[in-house]
């Protein structure tokens, strides 16, 4: 069998490989057309960030080991798929004030595809009865670095998987350890995700997860829709239910627009796998989040069609709660509890679209969910969903 496995990463041991090109002459089997390098970037505020590129033949992506395993960009046949944020990352963590005191800081870093949310919390920032920060906003993991990346190439199956473990922990407090694998096939226009968090710790732990998936130009345009089989939605405050009527379309970017964030529960087949999708106005370029409902019962949806300037970006983001403050979603029942030792799983699927019959048939997979069911789509913010709603 022809197959690599490379450490690039082992912090114990000080290993760190920082310049690396594979290709398949290096790994041999049947396989051919794809490529994986390890490169650091240097100047301004990415200096020091480590990026790992993936390129299946058909489609690329940008791996940050340094950023909690985050996704930067995504490339569909050399169109970039992601967004472009004013923060022009990615963002080294030593540049991100996670703790600053506004509770804001997370967003100095904000700039990939997809970006984890949690451990500890990963809402809105909490504030204690003094007025100091308790939890900040969405928590710390994507500014976490992995202390271990391993690469393994299946040059047979065509098969690409890169596992990183990131430990959340801190003294006396949660010691909680995510493990990461990211995986891709030569030729295919999707990538997995396979995560574990564990509690490492001998006493028992909490944890809540998110995943904020991000979308911008070219996909994200007017006349965009996202496509859900939608059980409840609720707008997560007043802001968002103004348009609640639209909660589903998209405009061009407006300058000084506020963004506007729903809370939705969505259908599943009998094992819980259920789908969302993002596909431009005339329907030749989507994307597809596939996911469980078991391990991730909640959605959110972000629209912040801001100026291009200011970051024209939508969010498709499962998770095991909805981003309230952590408080709230614990008084609430949405945050995990891990006995001493224990793991919870996570999986999910991102699907690249390019064409109108493979958005078409993805949007007719997602009708067969809904089975003519009538969605309820409340109006105003509701109790025990949201914040605003119980004050």
């Amino acid at each position: 069998m022809a197959k690599l496995v490379e450490t690039l990463v082992d912090a114990q041991f000080g290993r760190h490989k920082e310049d690396l090109t594979i290709k398949p002459s290096d790994v041999g089997g049947v396989s051919a057309g794809y490529a994986v390098t390890s490169r650091t970037l240097a100047g301004g505020r990415q200096d020091g960030v480590n990026v790992l590129e993936i390129d299946n033949g058909i489609l690329k992506f940008a791996l940050l080991p340094q950023r909690g395993m985050g996704i930067w960009k995504g490339w569909l046949e050399g169109k970039e798929i992601g967004w472009k944020s004013p923060t022009n990352g990615p963002v080294h963590p030593r540049y991100v004030p996670v703790y600053d005191p506004s509770g804001l800081g997370w967003l100095d870093g904000f700039d990939e595809l997809l970006c984890r949310c949690g451990l500890e919390s990963n809402g809105a920032p909490e504030f204690d009865g003094r007025g100091l920060l308790r939890y900040p906003l969405h928590g710390k993991i994507a500014n976490l670095p992995a202390h271990r990346v391993d690469l393994a190439i299946d040059g047979d199956t065509g098969e690409m998987a890169v596992t990183g473990v990131v430990d959340e922990a801190r003294f006396h407090f949660q010691k909680l350890r995510l493990t990461s694998t990211v995986t891709t096939r030569v030729g295919d226009a999707s990538l997995s995700i396979h995560d574990e968090v564990t509690n490492l710790s001998a006493r028992p732990g909490e944890f809540q997860m998110l995943y904020h998936i991000n979308f911008g130009a070219p996909l994200l345009e007017a006349g965009a829709k996202v496509i859900a089989p939608v059980q409840t939605l609720v707008p997560r405050n007043s802001r968002a239910a103004e348009s609640v009527e639209q909660w589903d379309h998209y405009p061009a970017p407006q300058s000084g627009y506020v963004e506007q964030v729903y809370f939705l529960e969505l259908l599943s087949d009998e094992d819980g796998a259920t789908q969302a999708l993002l596909k431009n106005a005339d329907g030749t370029l989507g994307v597809k989040i596939h996911f469980n409902t078991r391990q991730l019962p909640c959605f959110t949806l972000w629209k912040n069609t801001a100026a291009m300037v200011d970051g024209y970006v939508t969010g498709l983001e499962p998770g095991t709660n909805f981003p309230n403050p952590r408080s709230y979603e614990h008084a609430n029942r949405r945050v995990v509890a891990l006995n001493p030792g224990e793991s919870r799983s996570f999986d999910l699927r991102v699907e690249f679209l390019a064409g109108a019959a493979q958005v078409e048939k993805a949007e007719t997979a997602i009708d067969a969910l809904k089975a003519g069911f009538v969605p309820r789509i409340y109006d105003r913010p509701q109790p025990r969903w949201c914040e605003d709603a119980d004050s």
